[in-house]
């Protein structure tokens, strides 16, 4: 087990306010993916899972106590000025023993084409390699997740491999494959002296 032990992290871009989700949260987030569940539940099967505003809450509060308790990193992520909830990124299937772990995100639709989940995922990576002192990050997709893989490639990950069928597809009865991106920490030290 990792012995670092956050006091809640935030983060500030220039666009948008990063932090754990916190009690309260259920309604935004509930608005947001009902808004976006066409272009989300492709990717994300829990999408159309959450049907109420009462399961988007527990979530929540869930997702709080995960973070507390260092077993999955979840952000929620909020235009600066207006403070809307715009989508959530995270670290989640943490392994600290190696330490690696896989970063995932989601955007609700109406902030999507606009660079927020870059600017968003920007701070969370010396966050990750730094603080948490994780060696390996992983960012998996389904390869026709075109928005999903242009985030790796302009975060400079590198495309390890495409497994062929290892997933159930999330709308149909048959298979998926996943795209293996990964990052690691010396690279992101070799690219951040660099530039």
């Amino acid at each position: 087990m990792n012995m670092y032990s956050p006091s809640l992290p935030s983060f500030h871009t220039k666009r948008l306010f990063i932090r754990p989700p916190l009690k309260g949260d259920g309604e935004k987030l509930f608005e947001s993916v009902q808004f976006s569940k066409a272009d989300l539940s492709p990717w994300l099967p829990w999408v159309n899972q959450m049907t109420t505003v009462s399961q988007a809450e527990d979530a929540v509060q869930f997702a709080h106590q995960q973070f507390i308790d260092l077993h999955d990193l979840r952000f929620h992520l909020f235009e600066r000025h207006s403070l809307a909830f715009i989508g959530s990124v995270g670290f989640h299937e943490i392994k600290w023993s190696v330490p690696r772990m896989e970063i995932g995100y989601w955007l609700d639709s109406r902030y999507q084409g606009k660079g927020y989940m870059t600017e968003a995922i920007n701070p969370l990576l010396p966050f990750a390699f730094n603080q948490l002192s994780v060696n390996r990050l992983e960012l998996r997709c389904d390869p026709l997740n075109k928005k999903s893989r242009t985030i790796a490639e302009k975060l400079n990950f590198t495309l390890e491999a495409i497994l062929k069928e290892n997933e159930r597809a999330t709308l149909s009865n048959g298979y998926a494959d996943t795209c293996v991106y990964a990052m690691l920490r010396s690279a992101f030290h070799k690219k951040t002296i660099d530039t």
